[in-house]
């Protein structure tokens, strides 16, 4: 088992938390990851935000393991309230949050934890991952990060991010962060919807160094449940805002050189990832198994 000396074994250094939503179909999958982890020194929060599936019938399924706390999250709020309520009721030093369809590799945990413990001053560390479908089969591979491995100051993370006009860090399920840190900067910020994730980053980032964690260590299942297809058109103006709002505040981390940049990429992100979800079609529904798909 690995984890931090300074923690006893009572004392989890690392919470899971789970924001579930109408996950019944994925859930199940993405805690037996979870749970599956080769580091063991952690706690699995999950909580049901008002679902109208079968998925607190599937959380039931783990309410014997120590490890696991389940809650209910009221309805309303966005995915704001959920990734807030999760977060909060964490007691690890370190938090991932890990949305209710996507996937863990075994190992992410203990890479993410021993490279944040091994450098002073680091609070968010983030890998590569695989883009899989509904089923779970690989569409893209080891995508990620721009480059970005190893350790940066999180200014040029941030910068990297804006320039790259998207997420670099990926899904949350990849992301790694101090929990501290996070309560720090306001918990999850969402007044981009679709980037809670990247905002919520960058802020994170404003007070620490990041760490690049190479190798695909997390799976980022596209479905047609995805909010992030529902809000694709969307997409390039939140980014936009996100970037302007950046340079506006911290002029000495984002140019208006790296903005403009920024913007025009995100236009062009957009157009392609609308393409990507055309063309994916009909691997985006678990209904649909890929060799049905191919006859």
């Amino acid at each position: 088992m690995t984890h931090d000396a300074t923690f006893p074994d009572d004392q989890p250094l690392v919470s899971i938390v789970i924001p579930a939503y109408n996950n019944a179909d994925y859930l199940d999958e993405t805690m037996k990851s979870v749970l599956g982890q080769t580091y063991t020194n952690l706690e699995v929060i999950v909580s049901d935000h008002a679902s109208t599936d079968d998925t607190w019938a599937v959380m039931q399924r783990y309410s014997s393991d120590p490890r696991v706390t389940l809650l209910h999250t009221e309805g309303g709020g966005g995915a704001l309230r959920n990734w807030n309520r999760v977060s909060q009721a964490a007691t690890g030093e370190l938090i991932k949050l890990v949305c209710g369809d996507d996937l863990l590799y075994p190992t992410i945990v203990a890479q993410q934890v021993a490279a944040l413990l091994r450098e002073p001053g680091a609070v968010l560390a983030a890998s590569p991952r695989d883009i899989v479908d509904a089923n779970g089969a690989p569409v893209l591979k080891n995508r990620g990060l721009a480059g970005l491995i190893g350790v940066h100051d999180g200014t040029v993370a941030v910068r990297k991010t804006v320039t790259q006009g998207t997420n670099i860090f990926g899904e949350p399920g990849c992301v790694m962060m101090r929990r501290s840190v996070l309560e720090k900067v306001g918990w999850w910020d969402s007044r981009w919807p679709y980037l809670i994730d990247e905002t919520s980053y960058s802020l994170v980032l404003l007070e620490g160094k990041f760490v690049g964690v190479p190798g695909s260590l997390a799976g980022f299942r596209i479905s047609d449940s995805q909010w992030s297809v529902r809000l694709v058109a969307e997409q390039a103006e939140q980014a936009i805002g996100f970037h302007n709002w950046m340079a506006k505040t911290r002029p000495d981390v984002v140019s208006g050189t790296d903005r403009r940049i920024g913007n025009t990429r995100a236009r062009v992100m957009a157009q392609v990832r609308r393409l990507a979800y055309i063309w994916l079609g009909r691997r985006m529904s678990k209904a649909v198994t890929t060799d049905a798909a191919a006859n």
